[in-house]
């Protein structure tokens, strides 16, 4: 990626304001993300749509008349959190409900959730979908499983089209269940992507082969394929989702080549020439297909089909007018979509949302308690300051493990949020809040910040605590630390849906936990119960390497995944161990978490400030 940035941390923010700058007359800025500068009638059910930033069109150039209301604007490959999430859903939505719609990826399955959840509890009709149109992340017979990638664009269509024809929310619900349904799509990439300020990509194609079935998040493939021409590239990719055609589908289709961001439109028109031969020959009808630029992964080299069988609704739907920054489709009737255009009730519906900056702690405990609960909230702010100087020592090696089954972003989402985690205590604290206080303030802060699939887990997890904390009079320190520790264990379990075994964080949270109540029931001081329960969740971090993902967004590149050990697993080890006031090579040895780059790839290092390295397995 070319180097046009002032910082790299705040490229998302930049992009962003460029963007909105552009397209003031189509789009308007909310905390979290866009929606249309002239609003739908209230009476329109609103579609939301987002995820992590550097998919352009997606997710904010396709808001406008006949698509998106909104669109919640995430971090580089990062879910957006909840708190965002809720801030555009709020803005966007009118009296007819929302319909809020991601890609099929952990973190905005878990954040999205929540927002739909609290969208509801404040009175709004709120539904939250995933595209799951990527065929190559999982089987037919696990269609749940897979992800959302080019995909997305017309589950987006239908549902906005749909509801600009004034379909009832349940209606615009299954209209983009439908056209999820119907939607088939392969990648394949001939080079990777690099993200702001690094200087390497976060993964490399050998010469001589293409790297099939990837993601749009920097993932590889999932497996290789000869460099071929173009005809034979096509041919590739069309017969594999002929394969997949749905049962009683008809021959009409909708056709969307899409380049992944370096591969450009000269390029893509001579693919098509031969996409379109081989449909032809296959005895399909191709209802107005676009080839561009339509959902990339920054500057990855690469493409994606996507095959959408229609019937008479999906191709209503497909062939109906809109007409936003990026994507335009047919003429819009004149003044279509501006009856709720000054409607004060929506343009203050942002002020209801959740804050994108921590609140402040008047609202989320009590007041010190006593000087105890004084000294108590002090040693949490300081416990919050050594984990996020930690996590910026580690920053970049947490990414390099988190490349080579993901997106790289493990290491930079656990700065941020720690370092928001920090000073949302640190601000609790001078306010004159207790310990209590402060987590909670800490855990809305780093899951607000970090977003994604770990700061959700961290925000569960730090506000369980503090709810123990809460709960537990104050007594035994070892048996207080242990409380709040199973507590945080607890919620990651139930929030992520995740066992021990499945290769996530509760890999070395559960058994450190386990341990620190097995030392606090022996008796033993906290200096010791720490020693030991850092032991037990070391070991099993390193342990994870034996382990093949079920969950996550390393999910389907599972063999590439087998060797290395789970970020997540590693950073929470560091993590207590930070808090602890222990050495952080304590928790983390060397051999688990490596300064070279993992398995001996040395494609390049990371930039000093980034979380990403090439790696190829």
């Amino acid at each position: 990626m070319s180097p046009l940035a002032d910082d790299p941390a705040r490229f998302v923010e930049d992009a962003l304001e460029g963007f909105v700058d552009l397209y003031r007359d189509q789009v308007r800025l909310v905390p979290g993300g866009v929606v249309r500068a002239v609003p739908a009638p209230r009476s329109q059910v609103a579609v939301v749509v987002g995820g992590g930033s550097g998919h352009y069109p997606a997710f904010c150039g396709v808001v406008g008349p006949g698509l998106a209301h909104g669109a919640v604007v995430g971090n580089v490959f990062t879910s957006p959190s909840t708190a965002d999430a809720v801030s555009v859903g709020a803005a966007a939505a009118g009296d007819a409900g929302v319909l809020m719609i991601t890609g099929n990826y952990a973190g905005d399955v878990m954040n999205f959730t929540l927002a739909r959840d609290e969208l509801r509890r404040r009175g709004v009709d709120a539904h939250f979908l995933v595209v799951t149109d990527d065929v190559a992340s999982a089987p037919a017979d696990e269609v749940d499983k897979r992800r959302g990638i080019a995909g997305d664009l017309v589950v987006f269509k239908a549902a906005g089209a749909a509801a600009a024809e004034g379909a009832s929310l349940d209606a615009v619900v299954a209209a983009a269940e439908h056209a999820n349904a119907r939607t088939r799509t392969l990648g394949v990439a001939f080079d990777g992507c690099t993200l702001p300020g690094a200087d390497a990509p976060l993964f490399t194609v050998p010469d001589g082969v293409f790297g099939l079935g990837v993601g749009i998040h920097g993932e590889p493939g999932i497996g290789e394929v000869p460099a071929c021409t173009a005809s034979e590239l096509a041919g590739l990719l069309v017969d594999r989702l002929l394969q997949e055609r749905p049962e009683g589908a008809g021959p009409r289709v909708a056709v969307l080549l899409n380049g992944l961001g370096r591969t450009k439109y000269e390029e893509l028109f001579v693919l098509w020439r031969a996409v379109r031969a081989r449909l032809d020959a296959a005895g399909l009808e191709i209802v107005q297909p676009d080839v561009g630029e339509l959902v990339t992964s920054l500057d990855m080299a690469g493409c994606s089909l996507t095959l959408v069988w229609l019937d008479d609704d999906l191709e209503r739907w497909w062939t109906a007018p809109a007409q936003t920054p990026a994507y335009r489709k047919g003429a819009l009737p004149v003044a279509s979509d501006a009856a709720g255009a000054g409607d004060a009730a929506r343009d203050a519906a942002v002020d209801d949302a959740w804050p994108t900056a921590p609140a402040a702690a008047q609202d989320t405990g009590p007041q010190v308690l006593d000087d105890a609960d004084a000294d108590e909230a002090a040693v949490v702010v300081d416990a919050l300051r050594r984990v996020a100087d930690v996590l910026a020592d580690l920053e970049t090696r947490l990414g390099r493990l988190d490349a080579v089954a993901g997106d790289g972003d493990h290491g930079r989402g656990m700065l941020r949020g720690s370092r928001a985690a920090a000073d949302a205590a640190a601000a609790a604290a001078q306010d004159g809040h207790g310990a209590v206080a402060c987590l909670q303030d800490a855990g809305h802060a780093w899951a607000d910040r970090a977003g994604g699939t770990s700061g959700v887990l961290w925000g569960a997890g730090l506000a369980a605590a503090a709810d123990a904390l809460a709960a537990r009079p104050v007594g035994d320190p070892t048996a207080r630390v242990a409380a709040a520790v199973r507590a945080g264990v607890d919620a990651v379990a139930t929030l992520g849906k995740a066992r021990p075994g499945d290769k996530t964080m509760l890999d070395s949270g559960e058994p450190l936990a386990a341990a620190l109540e097995a030392a606090a029931t022996a008796g033993d001081a906290l200096d010791a119960a720490w020693a030991g329960a850092l032991d037990a969740g070391r070991t099993a971090a390193a342990a994870t390497a034996d382990l093949r993902p079920q969950v996550g967004r390393a999910r389907p590149l599972a063999e590439r995944s087998v060797g290395t050990p789970d970020p997540g697993a590693v950073s929470l080890v560091a993590v207590l161990a930070a808090a602890a006031g222990r050495d952080p090579e304590e928790g983390v040895a060397s051999e688990v978490l490596p300064a070279a780059p993992v398995h001996g790839h040395d494609d390049g290092a990371a930039a000093p400030d980034q979380t990403h390295e090439g790696e190829q397995r």
